[in-house]
């Protein structure tokens, strides 16, 4: 079975495509950041300790008129009007493939299936959906849901129930893992129930649950290498999102940007890299990028910052060890601005990462570890600039900041099955010019 595809993780390059404020002013929007840990029970025969599986999963979210990010899934909408009950929209969605965790990085971690959904919103609180979904195989799977979504003060539920075709390609696959075992099995219909839940505590924070129950069919409950008939899976975690509370703000501070960054890679990692002890690479590895900044809000608990949404698009150059690639980048990004005498400002980003060939400096380190590399991977961003404006006291120049950035991309240390349960990635150290709308 194989990993991730370009298509297969099409939200990165889509996102690509927002648009900017034709005033350059552009209001609070729907967003959110979560860090959630899902455990799992795994419906195969398997050693006793091995029954369940647990992986930590960053989620992101965003909506506006053209494009959503909901946690492990995100899509672009084709139809989409507040004056129509229906919905099209292409999607992509994160699948967790629940087998012992010691034999994940051999599948190449969790899959990402592509395809599109249709919904038809009942009344204000019920929809119904239909989604065609596929994998990197072409290996087919439908989705029929009845969901619904309540609100009770500072608590949101969100009930669903789904049913899902599968057709003897997906289920041999992923059912009786037909590539290992040989063994073929026919298509099927399981059920889901689950509920998600979101408890607003105070200001931006939120806690975050969710639960469901899987019944098998029974052309992958007779599969000589499942044992129970019914899977379950349980999150827990908290983000930050809109204060419910308060009114959204129908202008920001803060302002679109595109940020332009040269690079440098290192095999040094991110303690000696800001303990300035970081080595040069042999070889000379390079990559240029570019960022786009979409501003969600200007504060968060109160406190002044700038968050943004930032896709990016990365070329990483060909050289005597690598052919050229391209990384496709959808995160989230903090900036805090203050004067020392003049304006100076860190910044954070927290996202994902998605390339299309595996780098050298990626390649090696896997290699050396024992591990299959991930073409997906978390993506932090962590960065350090001066207003130029101030710099030069030219009030023409306000909009343009010239820094510093590290670009990591990792796997969170074993702990993501979804990035392939590797330890490792990679850190490039860039200069950028970035210029504000």
């Amino acid at each position: 079975m194989k990993h991730f595809t370009k298509a297969s993780y099409a939200a990165a390059g889509i996102l690509c495509s927002l648009p900017v404020a034709a005033e350059f002013s552009v209001s609070e929007q729907q967003w959110g950041i979560a860090a959630m840990y899902r455990t799992a029970s795994i419906p195969f025969y398997t050693a006793d300790d091995d029954s369940t599986v647990s992986t930590f999963v960053p989620m992101m979210f965003f909506e506006n008129d053209y494009v959503y990010i909901d946690g492990i899934e995100g899509g672009v909408f084709i139809h989409n009007s507040d004056d129509s009950n229906w919905r099209i929209s292409a999607i992509t969605r994160l699948r967790f493939l629940d087998i012992p965790k010691s034999v994940q990085n051999a599948f190449e971690g969790d899959r990402a299936d592509f395809g599109g959904q249709i919904r038809y919103n009942i009344d204000d609180n019920w929809r119904a959906e239909f989604e065609v979904m596929t994998d990197d195989e072409f290996q087919f799977h439908t989705n029929y849901r009845l969901a619904a979504n309540y609100e009770f003060g500072d608590w949101e539920l969100e009930p669903a129930f789904t049913v899902r075709y599968k057709d003897a390609d997906f289920n041999s696959a992923y059912y009786s893992f037909k590539d290992v075992t040989g063994e073929s099995i026919g298509a099927g219909i399981d059920a889901n129930l689950g509920v998600k839940a979101r408890y607003h505590v105070v200001s931006n924070l939120y806690l975050l649950g969710q639960a469901s129950v899987t019944r098998l069919d029974s052309a992958a409950y007779d599969s000589q290498v499942v044992e129970d008939r019914y899977e379950s899976e349980v999150f827990i975690g908290f983000g930050f999102f809109n204060d419910k509370s308060k009114a959204p703000k129908s202008e920001l501070s803060n302002r679109p940007y595109l940020r332009v960054a040269h690079g440098w890679a290192t095999p040094s990692n991110i303690g000696d890299i800001f303990k300035l002890n970081a080595e040069k690479d042999e070889y000379n590895n390079q990559l240029t990028s570019l960022f786009y900044g979409h501003p969600l809000t200007d504060e968060i608990f109160s406190f002044p910052l700038d968050i943004y949404l930032t896709p990016g698009l990365v070329h990483h150059w060909s050289s005597d060890v690598q052919s050229s690639s391209t990384e496709y980048v959808v995160a989230i990004k903090a900036y805090y601005t203050f004067n020392w005498p003049t304006q100076w400002r860190f910044g954070v980003a927290e996202g994902v990462s998605y390339i299309d060939n595996v780098t050298y400096i990626e390649g090696t380190e896997m290699e050396e570890k024992g591990y299959t590399a991930s073409n997906l991977l978390n993506y932090l961003d962590f960065s350090f600039d001066v207003n130029v404006g101030d710099l030069f006291n030219q009030k023409d120049w306000e909009n343009m900041w010239v820094g510093y950035s590290l670009h990591h991309r990792s796997a969170i240390f074993e702990s993501a099955s979804q990035f392939g349960r590797i330890k490792g990635g990679s850190n490039y150290n860039t200069i950028y010019l970035q210029y504000d709308f």
